[in-house]
């Protein structure tokens, strides 16, 4: 999950960032879900991005009778009733009824106002489930059980913002969750948006109307990769695991005959869903190299600026995805490499500090290797620190923290390119060094760094 610091323009915005976050992410065969009405606009931008199917998910709020704004629960479909225990306590039966008798009407006026001769087929699918936020979840809840019941193989939720305990509440009934912004005090969805305005049926027939009319006109083939790029490796596998630490989701890629992996750490604001991490992935992989792409930090966690700057903790996640690997029979016998992004580059570092078994090279893009500046020296693992070659600031700092490398390492700038490495060619640039460096050290066998006592098994 991500977090920033900004508003929304309009949800049409919204969903263009969140559509940035889930293109590239391996995703496979996908739907993207809206739950109508305001999620619409949203998942329509992912749909396109994606290049997939685009469906709605018609799910209904149960109101409180006398304040209708606060869920006391919510009604799909396929009449699947979800309930905030806590709020429908405070309601009578009666009351219960009458408002579910009159959502359930409501549902089906909009399925046939909306979704006229069908929907998707989600059986045995990923579903990309879009809002254009979360307030208490309960709408979120009855949509993920009605695709469940529907077949869906895989759920990820995918919201603008949130609030934080929503989410943690919806985490251990999807697969996955991609939020770009968690704020301390939600108040109200409407209020990080500029343009709130609301969303008529007809608005979300014509998104959905066109949509089919693209996907029938045979555009684009993004729908068949998850937007990703064919790699060259062949044969490869692509799953979610969870590591040792709990609930930290991983994207797993093991191309045939894999000489070796590379476990990525994100920077501070990303996700294992960054889309420059995919790609410098899928170049791994087209190298026979096996990737696995990791988030260090819980959603709650993400939330919070302090744990995301924690380079001693975020290094011990790490860590923790190291053994996670050695317990995987595919994996296990695999040299290893750490890839790290801005503040991932120094939870890579500290974590090599710790000569785990197996490490035979580092690579930092962009990084921060300063914030593991006390545990540079101790580092054995070959490192190459990439920076661009117009990001000044960075660049001085990397200077400085090669100085306190006593490894074998080099530092490469990359001509044109800033922090981001969002230049055209320049994050492709990135990646040849990247596949160069750990194609030399991970596929050459070489020595093993990890031989030293209090190496971790």
């Amino acid at each position: 999950m991500r977090r920033t610091d900004s508003r929304f323009v309009d949800r049409v915005a919204a969903g263009r960032r969140l559509a940035e976050e889930l293109t590239g992410a391996g995703l496979g065969d996908v739907v993207v879900a809206g739950l109508p009405r305001g999620g619409v606009p949203v998942a329509a931008e992912i749909a396109r991005a994606l290049d997939a199917p685009l469906d709605v998910v018609v799910v209904r709020k149960l109101g409180v009778p006398w304040q209708p704004e606060v869920a006391m629960g919510a009604v799909g479909e396929d009449g699947t009733v979800v309930v905030n225990p806590r709020i429908v306590a405070q309601v009578s039966e009666p009351e219960v009824a009458a408002v579910t008798a009159r959502e359930r009407d409501e549902v089906a006026r909009r399925l046939r106002a909306w979704r006229g001769d069908g929907g998707a087929d989600v059986h045995g699918r990923t579903v990309v489930l879009v809002d254009d936020g979360i307030a208490t979840g309960a709408t979120a809840r009855a949509a993920v059980a009605v695709l469940r019941a529907r077949g869906a193989a895989r759920v990820v939720l995918a919201v603008p913002v949130a609030a934080a305990d929503s989410l943690e509440a919806l985490r251990p009934l999807v697969d996955d969750i991609v939020c770009l912004l968690v704020p301390d005090e939600l108040y109200a969805v409407g209020a990080w948006y500029d343009d709130f305005r609301q969303v008529d049926d007809a608005v979300v027939r014509e998104l959905l109307d066109a949509a089919r009319t693209r996907r029938a006109a045979g555009t684009g083939h993004a729908a068949d990769t998850g937007g990703a790029a064919p790699t060259d490796g062949g044969g490869t596998t692509e799953e979610s695991v969870e590591t040792s630490a709990g609930p930290l989701p991983a994207l797993l890629t093991v191309p045939d005959g894999a000489a070796g992996l590379v476990l990525f750490a994100h920077g501070s604001g990303s996700s294992r869903l960054s889309p420059r991490n995919a790609q410098v992935a899928r170049m791994l992989q087209g190298a026979g190299l096996a990737t696995a792409l990791l988030d260090l930090l819980t959603p709650a966690e993400a939330g919070d600026r302090a744990r995301v700057f924690d380079i001693p903790l975020l290094a011990g996640r790490l860590l923790d995805a190291t053994r996670w690997a050695a317990t995987r029979p595919e994996l296990a016998d695999l040299t290893l490499g750490y890839f790290g992004a801005s503040t991932g580059a120094g939870a890579a570092l500290w974590a090599a500090a710790e000569h785990p078994a197996r490490l035979r090279a580092v690579v930092s893009r962009g990084g921060r290797p300063d914030l593991a500046e006390e545990r540079l020296p101790a580092v054995r693992a070959p490192t190459l620190l990439i920076v661009g070659a117009r990001d000044a600031e960075v660049l001085a700092l990397n200077r400085r923290a090669r100085a306190g490398l006593t490894c074998p390492s080099e530092l490469t700038t990359v001509p044109g390119a800033t922090h981001l490495f969002e230049e055209p060619g320049t994050l492709e640039a990135a990646g040849r060094l990247a596949v160069a460096w750990f194609r030399r050290h991970l596929q050459a066998g070489g020595q093993n760094h990890g031989a030293a006592a209090g190496r971790i098994p």
